[in-house]
């Protein structure tokens, strides 16, 4: 017992202030966002239609909870759920990589192993520092909820499902680490299962079954294959089911279990996937800094496509689901029509997937950037440089290459609708529609590019933080604006909400001149500062 002490001490110890952050991160969020809620939809009138609207609009459920009634508590838990669940879900599988496989890749784990410990103690005290971290975290969330004046039972089940999706996340974590060889892959494993989970919940949620008035939605059978499904159908202030999450507990359980056998059935630094061996020669493309550049991104951007291909399959396989929910009820079918303007609901349809398209194509874009920081501050740049490459022609490369990820995300999507439609039998007429709102995209996309650029080139140290604080205001504005009320200048100022688009037969250019201009002058000048800027290492 003193060694297992010992071992949790040294977790919390080192974790402390990221625990914190993440614990009093999720619960402030909690009541942020309720206090927002309050003033932005105060009237049960207020709640009833945007809960119409966002039951007419799949995009909105896709990253929205599980509507349950316009009642304040579960109005604001349809808004803000599946976001404090991801912030648990991450923290989680963070803190279960960091101290298994990582300390395995820095050598730490060598050393405690060799002590009286052994190996399987310092994993039970991962996962016991990951429960309390996870018990910190939904007791905070359900904290808030009741500083907010809500009931009771409501708060505590939800500050409990969003403790059990994160317990269930700490159990892949886990599990990626005893699978895979380096705590990158790790990581990487751990955050597509979240990100896939995420978005079959949302699916789910999406060709669910709403009800007559409007306030409700029956999950499809999709949503039950997620944890984020699992604590979404808790519909905690409405009927305040505990068996979900109790689903989600029990599931992060099994997984530390198996983990923890997995731990005893192999090498220390070893795994049960193999790492890859590299190649004795390289290519031919690694001749060139171009191919440098692709070599050091592609894998990156290859995700960020696979992306913009599900999201043009669902744009367009999606459409004639709402078509068939607006027939079947005439009030979607009346809010379907306000959405898609003088178009058709399939053209409002594609229009509203591919407004979150240009944030996948924007996020490729800033992550290619941003490796070019990364290069730089891990001092990797510097042996390059010294060969004859220019600085501005290395900059052009990483440009070139995100301009590249771009157009490769949106013709993903592109092609993905195409099957959509192809599957569906449908009407192949809306291809033009996908181009136009796809090519338009791409416009809005490069100026998050170039603007990226630029605080690489001005502010070095500030170009990861900046870039995708960007995109999230960017997402912000120009997705959820109009679902918030914000007036049309603002929304306007996220370049995604102002690409072009189809109304009817004619092709609505909007900002796209303002586009082109912003992308062509902010390239130039990333190119003409680059040339007399001096490489920053650290930071």
């Amino acid at each position: 017992m003193t060694r297992f002490l010992a071992l949790l001490g040294q977790r919390i110890r080192r974790d402390w202030v990221q625990v914190l952050l993440w614990a009093v991160g999720t619960g402030l969020l909690a009541y942020a966002s309720y206090v927002g809620v309050a003033d932005a939809y105060g009237t049960d009138q207020d709640r009833t239609s945007l809960l119409a609207a966002a039951l007419a609009n799949p995009v909105i459920l896709l990253f929205r909870g599980l509507p349950s009634g316009t009642d304040q508590g579960a109005f604001m838990v349809f808004l803000i759920f599946p976001w404090l669940a991801m912030l648990a879900a991450f923290m989680s599988t963070f803190l279960a990589v960091r101290h298994t496989r990582g300390d395995e890749e820095s050598g730490r784990a060598e050393l405690v192993a060799a002590t009286p410990a052994s190996r399987t103690l310092p994993f039970v005290a991962t996962a016991t520092h990951g429960l309390l971290a996870n018990a910190l975290l939904g007791a905070l969330t359900a904290g808030a909820f009741l500083a907010v004046g809500l009931d009771v039972e409501g708060a505590a089940l939800a500050g409990a499902a969003v403790a059990a999706v994160g317990v269930t996340f700490l159990g892949v974590g886990l599990l990626a680490a005893q699978l895979m060889r380096t705590s990158r892959g790790a990581n990487a494993l751990a955050v597509w299962t979240l990100v896939i989970t995420f978005v079959l919940a949302g699916i789910g949620n999406a060709i669910g079954t709403p009800s007559d008035d409007l306030t409700r939605m029956e999950s499809s059978w999709l949503t039950w294959l997620s944890p984020f499904g699992w604590g979404e159908n808790t519909r905690a202030f409405d009927e305040n089911l505990w068996w979900p999450a109790g689903l989600a507990l029990g599931v992060g359980v099994v997984l530390i279990v198996v983990s923890a056998a997995l731990v005893s059935a192999r090498d220390l630094g070893g795994s049960f996937i193999a790492e890859r061996q590299a190649r004795a020669d390289a290519s031919a493309a690694l001749s060139t800094p171009s191919g440098l550049v692709w070599r050091l991104t592609r894998g990156a951007v290859l995700g960020w496509v696979v992306g913009g291909l599900i999201v043009g399959l669902l744009s367009t396989s999606l459409a004639s689901i709402v078509q068939e929910v607006g027939a079947s009820n005439p009030a979607v079918e009346n809010i379907l029509r306000q959405i898609s303007g003088e178009g058709s609901i399939e053209q409002g349809t594609v229009t509203t997937f591919f407004t979150m398209l240009g944030v996948l194509a924007a996020c490729a874009a800033v992550q290619v950037v941003c490796r070019a920081r990364q290069e730089e501050a891990h001092g990797t740049a510097e042996p390059l440089l010294a060969a004859p490459v220019g600085r501005v022609r290395w900059l052009a490369d990483y440009l070139v290459i995100a301009l590249l990820a771009i157009v490769l995300v949106v013709a993903a999507a592109v092609g993905g609708a195409a099957i959509g439609i192809a599957s569906q039998d449908g009407d192949m007429d809306l291809m033009r529609t996908v181009v136009v709102v796809g090519a338009g995209q791409v416009a809005g996309a490069s100026v998050f590019l170039v603007v990226t650029a630029l605080a690489f080139v001005l502010v070095p140290r500030l170009t990861i933080p900046l870039g995708w604080t960007l995109v999230l205001l960017g997402m912000m504005l120009g997705l959820f604006g109009p679902l918030f009320l914000f007036p049309d200048w603002l929304v306007h100022l996220s370049p995604i909400a102002v690409t072009p688009t189809m109304v009817g037969d004619e092709v609505d250019l909007r900002g796209l001149w303002w586009l082109l201009l912003a992308t062509g002058v902010g390239a130039a000048a990333s190119l003409a500062l680059m040339h007399r800027r001096e490489l920053e290492a650290g930071g």
